[in-house]
C-alpha cells in the first residue's frame, strides 16, 4: 500500500491529506454529487449514489471551470491563428498533449494522438497501422474480455482484408489463460489487440507480461487502457505497450476526448488516419504531403474545449493520487463485495484477483434490468445489459448483469447503500 502522505497536494478542494484519503472534500470538488434524485410533491427525493463510473464518470469543478473559462474568455480556432485568442487558446489545447504524455510516461509529447476517444483510437491503428501491414491470412490476437471497441474494427478489416482473429479466453473467475495466449502466436501473427481492464469483471490484465510475450515473436501490442488508466497508474514505457487507447469521459474529463499513445516508429510507419486541414504539410492538385506525427493523424478542427477539459482532469486526479485512488477504489470494492455476497441468489461475475473497482452481479430469477430499476427508486445509480461486451457475457452463460463501479468520490456509506437496494430487490422479489 502506498504512503498516502506523500500524496498530498490539493487541487480545489480536493485532498488527500496527512490523514489519508479525504472523499468528503473531494466530494466538494463534484456539484453533481449533491444532486437529489426522484423527488415528489412533498418528499425531497434521495441523495444519488452514483456508482455508474464505468460508462462515464462526473465531473469535477476544475474540468467545468476550465471549459467555461476557455468558452467564455479565450476561446478561438487553435494553430495558425497569429492573434491573441488563438495564441492563448492554441497554447491551452497543446497543454493537453503534454498532460497526457506525463500521465502514461510516454517518451515524448509527439507519441500522442489526440483523438476524440478510446473508440476511435483503436479504429485510427486498424485503419492505418492494418491496411498497411496486414493482409489476407494474416492474424491478431484479442481476448474474450474485449469492449465492441476492440472488436468490431478488426472485424471490418477481416471482411476487408482476410485477416484471421484469434480469441484469448479466460477462466471462471475472469483471469486470462496466459498458457492459452502463448499457444495461440504463429508465423502470420501480426498483431496482439487487448484491453488492460475489462468494463465488466474488473479483470487487470497483466500487461507487461502479455507484451513481453508479444515481443518474444516480434508482434506489437495494442492495450485498450480505457478502464485501466482511470483506476491506477499506467505507465507505457513500463509495460512496453506499441499502442496504448484511452478515452477522457471515464477520466473525469467531457466526452468527445481521448488519445493513443504510439511508439515513434510505428507513428511515422503509419499513413493518415483521415484528410483535412492541419494534418498536411503542403496541398496541391499535384499531390499533398503530409506532416510528421502526430499531427498527421488529427485532421480538421479538433475537440478544443474538451482537450482543455480533459487536461484539468488528468490535473485532478494526478493531484489526488492515482495510487491514493486505487487503494481507496480497493477499500469500496472489497466492501461492496462482501455485503453482495451475503444476500442470498446474488452471483458475482468476475472474481479476478488484483480486480479494479467494478462488481457485475446477477441475482437468482430477477432480470438485470429489473435489478437497475429498483435500485434506482433507492437512489442508486447503476448500469445494466451486456455493457458492449457481449462475447464475454456469453462466455459467463448471462443473458445481462447489473454493473456497479467505483470513482474516487464514493464513500463507504454508499458501497452499503448499494448492497441495501440490492437486498431491497430480493425482498421485493420474495
Amino acid at each position: 500500500m502506498p504512503d498516502l502522505t506523500a500524496l498530498a497536494h490539493p487541487i480545489g478542494d480536493a485532498l488527500v491529506s496527512s490523514q489519508g484519503y479525504d472523499v468528503e472534500m473531494i466530494r466538494r470538488d463534484f456539484p453533481i454529487l449533491g444532486t437529489r434524485v426522484h423527488a415528489r410533491s412533498g418528499k425531497p427525493g434521495k441523495p444519488l449514489v452514483y456508482l455508474d463510473n464505468a460508462a462515464s464518470a462526473q465531473k469535477p469543478r476544475a474540468v467545468i471551470e476550465a471549459m467555461s473559462r476557455c468558452l467564455e474568455q479565450e476561446y478561438a480556432n487553435v494553430h495558425r491563428g497569429v492573434h491573441y485568442l488563438s495564441q492563448r487558446t492554441t497554447d491551452a489545447y497543446e497543454r493537453v498533449r503534454d498532460k497526457i504524455a506525463g500521465l502514461l510516461n510516454a517518451g515524448s509529447r509527439e507519441e500522442i494522438v489526440i483523438t476524440r476517444g478510446g473508440t476511435e483510437s483503436i479504429n485510427l491503428v486498424a485503419a492505418t497501422w492494418g491496411r498497411k501491414f496486414l493482409g489476407p491470412g494474416d492474424e491478431i490476437i484479442v481476448s474474450v474480455m474485449e469492449h465492441h471497441a476492440n472488436i468490431v474494427p478488426w472485424q471490418l478489416l477481416q471482411s476487408e482484408r482476410g485477416i484471421g482473429i484469434k480469441v484469448v479466453p479466460c477462466d471462471e473467475r475472469g483471469v486470462l489463460d496466459l498458457d492459452a495466449y502463448r499457444g495461440l502466436f504463429g508465423s502470420r501473427t501480426k498483431l496482439v489487440a487487448i484491453t488492460h481492464g475489462s468494463n465488466v469483471l474488473g479483470t487487470v490484465t497483466p500487461a507487461k507480461e502479455i507484451a513481453a510475450i508479444a515481443h518474444h515473436h516480434g508482434v506489437p501490442v495494442l492495450f485498450d487502457g480505457s478502464q485501466a488508466v482511470v483506476h491506477g497508474p499506467v505507465d507505457v514505457q513500463e509495460i512496453d505497450a506499441d499502442f496504448y487507447a484511452l478515452t477522457g469521459h471515464k477520466l473525469y474529463g467531457p466526452t468527445a476526448i481521448g488519445a493513443l499513445y504510439g511508439k515513434r516508429g510505428l507513428l511515422e510507419a503509419m499513413p493518415p488516419y483521415q484528410g483535412g486541414g492541419d494534418m498536411i504539410a503542403e496541398v496541391s492538385f499535384a499531390g499533398t504531403t503530409f506532416r510528421e506525427p502526430p499531427y498527421r493523424f488529427e485532421a480538421g478542427t479538433p475537440p478544443i474545449v474538451e482537450g482543455i477539459g480533459l487536461a484539468a482532469a488528468i490535473d485532478y486526479v494526478r493531484a489526488v493520487g492515482l495510487d491514493a485512488i486505487a487503494v481507496h477504489e480497493h477499500a469500496l470494492l472489497e466492501r461492496a463485495t462482501a455485503g453482495l455476497n451475503r444476500i442470498e441468489g446474488v452471483r458475482i461475475v468476475g472474481t479476478a484477483p488484483g480486480k479494479a473497482g467494478i462488481i457485475s452481479f446477477v441475482m437468482d430469477g430477477v432480470h438485470p434490468h429489473d435489478v437497475g430499476t429498483l435500485v434506482d427508486q433507492a437512489g442508486v445509480a447503476i448500469r445494466v445489459g451486456r455493457h458492449c461486451a457481449e462475447p464475454l457475457i456469453e462466455r459467463f452463460g448471462v443473458g445481462a448483469t447489473a454493473r456497479a463501479s467505483f470513482g474516487l468520490y464514493n464513500t463507504l456509506d454508499e458501497a452499503d447503500a448499494l448492497v441495501e437496494a440490492v437486498a431491497g430487490v430480493k425482498e421485493f422479489f420474495a
